[in-house]
């Protein structure tokens, strides 16, 4: 592959019809935090007016796809748009948040509004403001074992793309948002929430061969029909869903149940505060080996 651009937190190359954005904390999971959003939706920009690509694959690098926003620091690297004079400020937060400009969600929804198609190539840790991204792609390939889940149903959150609800049924997307009970990614697939799930040897050529047989389509062809799908579910609502989305998520993540949690997470760790969270239900990292993505399984750049 050849490299296409400097990025701070993402990696972009192209390789014939395929560009790859493979988001690059691995130290950290690959968790959000800025400049990630923008330069996700630099690198679909640069994807989209490059007359050569007509895939586009995100993925992620080292042991995870994505495992949600990064709250270690007490969530303080978002301030400038959520906080006045070091006190949330409830306006500044919906009109930040709600906002295509400025919206974290709104920049990984680039993915969606491009015409090229996107296919999310996710293994691992896929959870939170992770999930909520890779499910805005148009196409998502798994390893079987990956975990993808939304742990902020039980603490500090809500739906944002909106994509758990209208990819799932009422019946699961109601069960899934009121336990946050995750799925490995078999699991996903077979409850269709995703397309596919392979075995981690058989990921990256399962992800490239799905690209080749779409690159065989000539793009304006594939533009038409995501078109056309996107505008189905664009009409069942889905701006309105995400606006409500992100304007409880700022709610929830100020109560004072959140403010303790985020309180605690900053001086205890992370992990100790989501190890009490999810002990009851023994899922996410509290899970038995059998339920959390291996290790061993490791994406290089």
């Amino acid at each position: 592959m050849a490299a296409m651009h400097d990025f701070e937190t993402i990696l972009y190359a192209t390789d014939g019809p395929t560009a790859t954005i493979t988001l690059n904390r691995p130290e950290r999971l690959n968790t959000i935090v800025p400049p990630m959003p923008d330069e996700v939706e630099a690198a679909v920009g640069l994807a989209i007016r490059d007359p050569d690509v007509k895939v586009i694959v995100v993925r992620g690098a080292g042991r995870a796809f994505c495992a949600g926003y990064d709250f270690g620091g007490g969530f303080h690297h978002w301030d400038e748009g959520l906080r006045t004079e070091g006190r949330w400020d409830p306006g500044k937060d919906f009109a930040m948040t709600t906002s295509q400009e400025t919206a974290p969600t709104q920049k990984f929804m680039s993915v969606w509004r491009s015409p090229k198609p996107v296919i999310a190539q996710v293994h691992g840790w896929c959870v939170g403001g992770g999930s909520d991204f890779a499910l805005c792609a148009d196409l998502v390939i798994a390893s079987e074992d990956a975990v993808i889940g939304t742990p902020y149903s039980r603490m500090w959150g809500a739906y944002l793309s909106g994509m758990w609800l209208y990819r799932l049924g009422l019946t699961k997307a109601k069960e899934h948002a009121l336990t946050g009970r995750p799925f490995t990614g078999r699991e996903a697939a077979d409850a269709e929430l995703i397309n596919q799930a392979v075995p981690f040897a058989e990921l990256e050529s399962t992800v490239a061969r799905a690209c080749e047989e779409l690159a065989a389509i000539p793009s304006s062809q594939l533009a038409a029909m995501k078109l056309v799908v996107n505008q189905a579910y664009e009409n069942m609502g889905l701006a309105s869903t995400q606006t409500l989305g992100a304007i409880l998520d700022g709610l929830m993540r100020n109560t004072p149940d959140a403010e303790r949690f985020i309180e605690r997470a900053e001086s205890e760790g992370v992990q100790a505060v989501i190890a009490e969270r999810d002990a009851p239900f023994g899922d996410y990292a509290q899970a038995p080996p059998e339920r959390r993505p291996d290790p061993r399984n490791v994406i290089e750049p």
